[in-house]
């Protein structure tokens, strides 16, 4: 094949090589592809690099003993694409006259202009920076978890997409479930490296063609929702609280989450007073950017009247974030939850509630009051922010068991 390509080129060409010249820290050495145009030489970066002992200089390929890539048959086929890759670019340029009239740099931009090769840590972490500068916290945060997780799960140890593959997903997981953890942990973990891979291929940095999850299932368990009833809502409700005491605050944000269409937690701890206009509170959700207007009724009014006392028109209407920085604050906000969701226990008890009240019950419980309603699937899932109807249908049907049950026994009374 590469005498075939030096007669069609003639001027050119394209070999893969081990730079020996450039020894890196841990004693590894580039693997390069050789251009080669009217007597003159430049490397072309692969993104890998061996021990000079695993390198076959006679057939210019890494040796299959080598441990440091999960596949390393996979690494040696990327090479010898993107070198034939390469080799079609030169033999295009020929065809059309070109290439005698290049330079050898600018055959090389040529070569690699659309091919971006970035390891699958590096070209995370950029992602996770323009998600926070684009000021998606929610997002941005997801992500470095994951990243954390897959650091941790290849002990630092970078890769690149072409060892994204079935099997690595496979033994991701079998590594994730070995120690205990759920399948739903892994299951957003997942997700996430699947968002990852889709915006590498948009952005040139890995091939549709490897795409693993082709083959790759991601599993959920199911978890029951829990939802309460308007009668447990009306008992919360009927707390009483000193406002010096934490539980005062527990008791409004979960009625305020209910009254605004079962807002998140994390949206009511970033709203301002800015996001209140002409009797409405106005904001956009953190994690989908949804914009939502909704009007404050009657049973919201005393809270918010309460917390916007005293506080200028870009100071938070809850008392948690306190903080400068997004990644701060998100995380001041992390923390204020987990003590929410500790203090709705006592809330709970409080109230003679037998449900474990958590931040996302307050959503639960509207979506499915609504639905016992008979208030439209579609306003239903407008008010819950969702993007696509099958995902309030889904989120629904986990919810309305109860329901189901007291159809199923007035049926069966009525004999």
């Amino acid at each position: 094949m590469q005498i075939k390509c030096k007669f069609l080129i003639m001027i050119s060409s394209v070999i893969i090589s081990l730079d020996t010249r450039r020894a890196k820290k841990d004693s590894s050495y580039p693997i390069i592809f050789r251009l080669s145009h009217i007597n003159k030489t430049l490397p072309i970066s692969s993104g890998y690099s061996v021990p000079k002992k695993f390198w076959d200089i006679r057939n210019r390929k890494i040796r299959s003993g080598y441990k440091g890539f999960e596949n390393v048959a996979l690494v040696n086929n990327f090479l010898e694409k993107e070198k034939a890759r390469y080799i079609d670019i030169l033999t295009r340029l020929n065809d059309n006259q070109q290439l005698s009239s290049l330079s050898i740099n600018e055959i090389k931009d040529k070569l690699v202009s659309k091919n971006k090769l970035e390891s699958f840590f590096d070209y995370t972490e950029k992602l996770i920076t323009v998600l926070f500068e684009e000021k998606r916290v929610g997002n941005a945060l997801s992500y470095a978890n994951t990243l954390r997780e897959v650091k941790k799960y290849r002990k630092n140890k970078d890769f690149f997409f072409t060892e994204l593959n079935y099997n690595f997903l496979k033994q991701l997981e079998a590594n994730h479930l070995s120690k205990g953890l759920s399948p739903n942990g892994l299951a957003v973990y997942m997700r996430t490296i699947r968002a990852i891979y889709n915006k590498a291929i948009k952005d040139n940095v890995a091939e549709k063609e490897n795409y693993p999850f082709e083959k790759y299932t991601i599993k959920t368990t199911p978890t029951k929702k829990r939802a309460i009833s308007m009668e447990a809502i009306n008992k919360i409700v009927n707390l009483s609280y000193e406002s010096c005491s934490p539980l005062f605050d527990v008791r409004n944000i979960f009625l305020m989450s209910f009254y605004l269409m079962g807002a998140p937690f994390v949206d009511l701890a970033f709203l301002k007073l800015s996001n209140i206009v002409d009797g409405r509170v106005q904001y956009k959700r953190q994690k989908t950017g949804k914009f939502y207007d909704i009007k404050i009724t009657d049973n919201l009014r005393p809270i918010i009247d309460y917390y916007v006392q005293g506080k200028a028109i870009d100071d938070f209407l809850l008392p948690f974030v306190k903080r400068t920085s997004l990644n701060d604050r998100y995380k001041d906000v992390m923390w204020a939850r987990k003590r929410y969701n500790t203090r709705l226990k006592e809330i709970a008890k409080d109230a003679g509630i037998e449900v474990n009240l958590t931040s996302y019950v307050s959503r639960h419980s509207f979506a499915s009051i609504a639905n016992n309603m008979a208030i439209p699937l579609t306003a239903i899932s407008e008010m819950l922010g969702h993007q696509k109807l099958t995902t309030t249908q889904v989120y629904l049907a986990n919810l309305q068991k109860d329901t189901i049950d007291k159809y199923n026994e007035q049926i069966i009374s009525s004999e």
